[in-house]
């Protein structure tokens, strides 16, 4: 008796089964933010880059700023001023359509923290925004408003339960290993308080700039113990 062979499953390729997209304008071009904010973004992604090792053995991240976050084809985007996406990571490609922006349907999951910086009272961040992450499954939203415009404090962190956000205990963010920490200080010639990621323990993450610097420190401080024990640091 022969034995029925059952048919290949098809293999669809992904471009039949992705959504049109070709109505979406991912950029406009329109400057936006102020110099502080500029500032801000930047000390929120480059150190990350330059410093934090990630969240884990082999798991990667994206943290960007000012780019389009797309729940739905024809819904507006939210744009937060930065976020960060574990388990994702920028595409080669970046020029394709569908690699401009963040579509979730491309990276297969919201972003993990959303972070709004407040320039004035128009920007609905503790109310309409906070609704709207919520609405996508953003884990962790935060608020800096350097100028207290808002809420009478700088800082707000929100963690998401049950499709809501409830205020977040202290600075540290569980399920994405960071924290975030109001941080006074110096950057690119600016003194002023910052938002800054910070470890378990409230050490900010270095920038890149920093890192080089605690490294040379380090290396003068290793060459002058060896010089006290009679050593010349040249011929090791």
């Amino acid at each position: 008796m022969a034995i029925a062979q059952s048919a290949a499953p098809e293999v669809l390729d992904p471009a039949d089964i992705a959504p049109n997209i070709d109505h979406i304008v991912t950029e406009d071009g329109t400057p936006v933010d102020n110099i502080f904010s500029e500032k801000q973004q930047r000390l929120l992604t480059e150190p990350l880059y330059s410093s934090w090792p990630g969240p884990g053995a082999e798991r990667m991240f994206m943290v960007a700023a000012n780019v389009g976050v797309y729940a739905a084809v024809y819904q507006p985007p939210l744009v937060p001023d930065v976020f960060l996406s574990l388990d994702v990571q920028v595409p080669e490609d970046m020029w394709a359509k569908n690699h401009r922006s963040y579509f979730l349907w491309e990276y297969g999951k919201p972003p993990d923290v959303a972070i709004e910086i407040v320039s004035n009272r128009k920007g609905h961040e503790s109310d309409s925004k906070l609704r709207d992450y919520a609405r996508i499954g953003v884990a962790y939203y935060v608020i800096f408003d350097p100028d207290e415009q808002l809420q009478g404090k700088a800082l707000h962190l929100y963690a998401l339960w049950e499709r809501k956000y409830v205020p977040l205990k202290g600075q540290w963010m569980p399920a994405v290993g960071l924290g975030l920490t109001l941080w006074r200080g110096r950057y690119e010639g600016t003194d002023a308080t910052w938002l800054r990621w910070c470890d378990r323990d409230g050490n900010v993450i270095a920038t890149g700039t920093e890192r080089a610097e605690h490294e040379r420190e380090r290396a003068e401080r290793l060459a002058a113990r060896l010089r006290e024990l009679g050593i010349d640091p040249e011929s090791i």
